[in-house]
């Protein structure tokens, strides 16, 4: 790629970059949210055109050159958000726009779950061909999009932060994966915000910061902190650290909840109160977490919020002030065809009696000291949501809940998918609302991060409640012990 560039509404995202990438080769490109990385991607990939820049791809040039071409040409792309169809099977998803049929259309059903289950034993893969997606794990549906991909046979695969739903031996499994196709002479470019991943399985990288090249090179000749350097401008240390605030009487009470996910969990949260959830991925954190919303069904037991027994879906729990911040954006959170402004003023309409219409210049009153405060970069408000970075959306969404002063914020995974960077803005963020009263849970894998935020840290193994630690007992071996069921607080 030479000379790409590519302006939205007049904010120019891509500033004459290029890319190149070898046979057999791993290339890590890396930069903040919104330095244009998502952008250059969906250009090669042929989801956008490029305003200006060139293409050559085996060997062939290409200008516009749609989806169905660069496909057909050898490039695979598995976004960083999950692009499977919920409502089909696995083996119809492996076979999506590339269906197996008889004369008149007819689905060759039997020869594709063949092919899916072949493929599936080729790559050591353990999902059921048969199974709806609807019913998989987001770990399980992120591997069937890489095992799509590699259905397709590509010369040049694309995985966009490919590991944030993946526990550690799936991430071990993929990165397996990945050798075997350099072995085979097929390249990948991949795409994370985690330095130890990328000085693990790169053989080469490009940085990109504001919509330009800044850094490229062999991975061999440089470090994770020059490489963060050249990502943020300059050294940028950790500004946010934990502080103690006293806090207020309880506000979210959880007693005996039980579901498909977790059984008998207790918890009690105060005001002004960072409590973390953590444990291994598929733990039911992310599901306990989700229920104290009405996302997610319970069985039995009860959540109090102020005192008061609340039941039922996201409505009920939303009109008792809490908010989330969910792990899927692209499924939970993100209204695709609507402006940065309408996604941040959703919510709060939706649980409005009054007035019964919208007045933008209000609205855009509200907007600005959030976007401000949330370093949301979009050179309008009435900017497509789509047109800004993944970590970006995410700023739009905390806004969208903040803009109804919830009192009880629940993030779920808050910087996954975030550069290095931000992640220093999202905690200082989460440690200023618990200084203003807001309650905070959270639920993350990364022990640093919990350490860096948390009053509490509730570990959670196997969907039980294991540990309740107290911010100074909160170490990475401690907690590992009590994730992995290294210690058994049960018996």
């Amino acid at each position: 790629m030479t000379g790409m560039s590519k302006s939205f509404d007049g904010n120019l995202v891509l500033d004459d970059v290029n890319l190149t990438v070898e046979p057999g080769q791993i290339h890590a490109l890396l930069g903040e949210n919104g330095a244009g990385k998502s952008t250059l991607l969906n250009i090669l990939a042929g989801v956008l055109p490029a305003d200006a820049g060139t293409i050559v791809f085996d060997g062939i040039t290409y200008h516009d050159a749609s989806i169905n071409q660069m496909e057909a040409a050898g490039l695979s792309f598995v976004h960083q958000e999950l692009n499977v169809i919920n409502d089909l099977t696995v083996s119809e998803n492996i076979f999506f726009n590339h269906e197996l049929t008889y004369p008149l259309g007819v689905l060759k059903r039997s020869q594709m779950l063949a092919e899916t289950q072949a493929l599936f034993e080729r790559f050591a893969v353990d999902i059921n061909p048969t199974a709806k997606v609807s019913d998989l794990k987001t770990g399980q549906k992120q591997m069937l999009e890489i095992c799509r991909a590699l259905h397709l046979d590509a010369k040049l695969m694309i995985l966009d932060e490919p590991t944030t739903a993946l526990g550690n031996d799936e991430i071990d499994h993929l990165f397996a994966l990945i050798r075997q196709l350099k072995a085979n002479g097929k390249s990948v470019i991949f795409v994370s915000h985690k330095m130890p991943e990328i000085f693990q399985i790169a053989d080469t990288y490009t940085v990109l910061r504001n919509g330009q090249l800044v850094s490229e090179g062999s991975i061999a000749d440089t470090t994770p902190l020059a490489v963060t350097r050249a990502m943020v401008g300059e050294h940028r240390g950790t500004t946010a650290g934990y502080r103690q605030r006293p806090l207020g009487d309880v506000v979210l009470e959880v007693s005996s909840l039980t579901s498909d996910a977790f059984t008998g969990v207790n918890l009690k949260v105060h005001r002004g109160e960072i409590l973390a959830l953590t444990g291994l991925a598929g733990c039911g954190a992310s599901e306990l977490l989700q229920s104290m919303f009405g996302a997610f069904p319970t069985l039995s037991g009860t959540i109090e919020i102020g005192g008061k027994p609340v039941s039922g879906g996201i409505g009920a729990f939303a009109r008792h002030g809490v908010g989330m911040l969910p792990t899927n954006r692209k499924e939970n959170s993100v209204i695709p065809d609507v402006s940065v402004l309408e996604n941040v003023y959703l919510a709060e309409h939706c649980l409005a009696f009054w007035p019964p219409y919208i007045v933008k210049r209000r609205e855009l009153e509200r907007y600005e000291p959030l976007g401000e405060m949330l370093g949301i970069r979009a050179a309008s408000p009435d900017m497509g949501i789509n047109s800004l970075s993944g970590g970006n959306q995410q700023k739009v969404f905390l806004a969208r809940w903040l803009n109804t002063d919830a009192d009880i914020m629940l993030f779920d995974n808050p910087t996954q998918g975030v550069d290095v960077g931000a992640k220093e803005d999202i905690y200082e963020l989460i440690l200023d609302l618990a200084d203003k009263g807001k309650t905070i849970v959270i639920n993350t894998l990364e022990i640093p991060e919990i350490q860096k935020v948390s009053d509490r840290c509730v570990v959670l193994y196997s969907g039980a409640v294991v540990a309740d630690l107290p911010h100074d007992a909160i170490n990475e071996h401690d907690v590992m012990a009590y994730a992995t069921n290294a210690i058994d607080a049960r018996s």
